[in-house]
């Protein structure tokens, strides 16, 4: 019995010294485990805060920036000089205002420096007028009537301008620059010198309310007269008749002359003398006092205008409507002749239905 006892102990001891072993080899393990987690959870928190730090030195910058550009454009404090500056800009500026103001004025009253040719006329007068007939590439036969009546030869055309008064066939260009229509009207020309050409025109039916600018604008660039007369190729003028009116009217600026009418504003497309911006009219779709197309005359003034200001003139399908219309925005001396309806008989008449 004695001799069994030491060995069961023997045994016990060893036992445990396993055991031992076994849970210091677990807990090293478990040690390890931990350390490597926090060492993630170390480097995590580094790189978190790294980025925070990169991300607030931006931000540091961008702010930086963004206080340099508010600090350059803060008000800085003004001197004496510099606010005695300011009013003489703004002193200035409100002069340039004025003076152009009076230009516009000056410019709506035909006051322009260097703007009139002279006609070459010995004397140096100003003439009577301008007597602008309307013509196309199809009205040579009309042409040849007119002078066969009342407008004078090449001989008589330069002693009528002698006594003041210049008439000229006028016309634009083919929409064919320099084909057979433009090279006829040349040849004619070179033939009669009567011709008041418009190189800037394009001839057509519906760009007569242009032509009236080009005319006017044509006319007193080239000549300088006291009054421009329009007249249609398919009027008789009585000539002395027209100048005898015309005389009586010298020295009347700002006059519109010719044979007043209204109307009714046609606003059904289709329709004869339709008018395609009929709506700024009125309800009662009704033309405006305005000079008969057939002859009219205009002051020296008021051609003047239109040269001068022709770029923004507003044009309506008719020309003689757009006229009308030109000259209501100014202070217009309108003046109803009955001499100038051409469509009426009478004995004291200037013109007449050819």
């Amino acid at each position: 019995m004695q001799s069994i006892l030491p060995t069961t102990s023997s045994f016990s001891s060893s036992s445990s010294s396993k055991s031992d072993r076994r849970s210091k080899s677990k807990s090293s393990q478990t040690s390890s485990k931990h350390s490597l987690v926090m060492a993630l959870i170390s480097c995590f928190a580094w790189l978190y805060v790294a980025g925070r730090l990169w991300q607030d030195a931006e931000n540091r910058v961008l702010l930086a920036t963004l206080l340099k550009k508010n600090s350059d454009q803060r008000p800085k404090m003004l001197t004496v000089e510099d606010k005695l500056m300011v009013l003489g800009c703004k002193d200035l500026e409100r002069r340039i205002v004025e003076v152009e103001m009076e230009l516009t004025v000056a410019k709506s009253q035909g006051y322009l420096k260097n703007q009139l040719k002279q006609s070459g006329i010995s004397s140096g007068k100003q003439l009577l007028a301008v007597i602008g007939i309307y013509t196309g590439f199809g009205g040579h036969l009309r042409r040849n009537m007119i002078r066969g009546s009342w407008v004078p030869n090449v001989d008589a055309l330069s002693e009528l301008e002698e006594r003041g008064v210049v008439v000229r066939f006028v016309i634009g260009r083919s929409p064919n620059r320099g084909d057979s229509l433009d090279r006829n009207i040349n040849e004619e020309n070179r033939a009669t010198k009567d011709f008041l050409i418009l190189e800037i025109h394009e001839e057509a039916q519906e760009e007569l309310p242009k032509k009236a600018k080009y005319f006017f604008s044509s006319a007193i660039q080239t000549w300088d007269a006291e009054f421009y007369v329009k007249v249609d190729d398919n009027i008789d003028v009585d000539l002395d008749g027209l100048i005898e009116l015309l005389q009586n009217r010298r020295g009347q600026d700002s006059s519109y002359i010719g044979c007043m009418k209204s109307g009714e504003v046609v606003s059904e497309e289709g329709r004869a003398w339709y008018e395609p911006e009929w709506w700024k009219f009125g309800d009662e779709k009704s033309y405006f006092r305005h000079a008969a197309g057939s002859v009219l005359v205009l002051s020296k003034n008021l051609a003047q205008y239109i040269n001068t200001n022709s770029a923004s003139l507003k044009s309506y399908a008719h020309e003689d409507i757009s006229i009308g219309s030109w000259m209501m925005g100014l202070q217009t001396t309108y003046t109803d002749d009955s001499r100038l309806c051409c469509s009426t008989s009478g004995q004291d008449k200037v013109c007449s239905l050819a």
